[in-house]
């Protein structure tokens, strides 16, 4: 993956697609009023530098009846971390992953349908061999939105040229 700087361009493209997700490059184009051409472009580097990485749905986890979200925090055994990520995989539940610094050597978001079905979950994690110790919270209520885009926007970013740049 390629990292690179993006204009003001780039960020309103991207803004316009989390808005309207289902726009066609000619109505990206009337909206930011540049060139259908321009707007194809600038996804296609966008997409091939891996800024863009999908044009999936959001799911609403709650709406599809999972309410419940917690995070646990893991301490792993020497060396068998890669043995706890293919456990984890194996689990539905576990909705994310990181590998982490500080306390604890994993972060994982976990969904459940119910305080039980998570309570199972945690049982499960925490029986993941090379697994030596969990913790977990429960979230009440989200307080901040996933916002890549905001941050994008709030970056200094240098102002978009009618062209493409390679």
């Amino acid at each position: 993956m390629v990292r690179r700087e993006l204009d003001a361009l780039d960020v309103s493209i991207l803004s316009a697609l989390r808005s309207a997700p289902r726009a066609g490059y000619l109505e990206l184009s009337r909206l930011l009023q540049v060139s259908r051409a321009t707007i194809q472009a600038r996804l296609e580097r966008l997409e091939r530098d891996g800024v863009v990485s999908g044009y999936g749905p959001d799911v609403d986890l709650t709406a599809a009846g999972y309410p419940v979200l917690a995070f646990a925090t893991l301490e792993i055994a020497q060396g068998r971390l890669d043995e706890v990520t293919a456990a984890m995989a194996a689990i539905p539940a576990v909705v994310e992953a990181y590998a982490t610094t500080g306390p604890g050597d994993v972060h994982c978001r976990l969904a459940a349908a119910s305080h039980e079905d998570l309570q199972q979950v945690l049982i499960q994690v925490s029986q993941i061999p090379g697994v030596a110790r969990s913790t977990s919270v429960v979230a009440l209520t989200r307080l901040v939105e996933h916002r890549a885009v905001e941050l994008l926007a709030a970056a200094e970013v240098r102002p978009a040229s009618r062209t493409t740049p390679r």
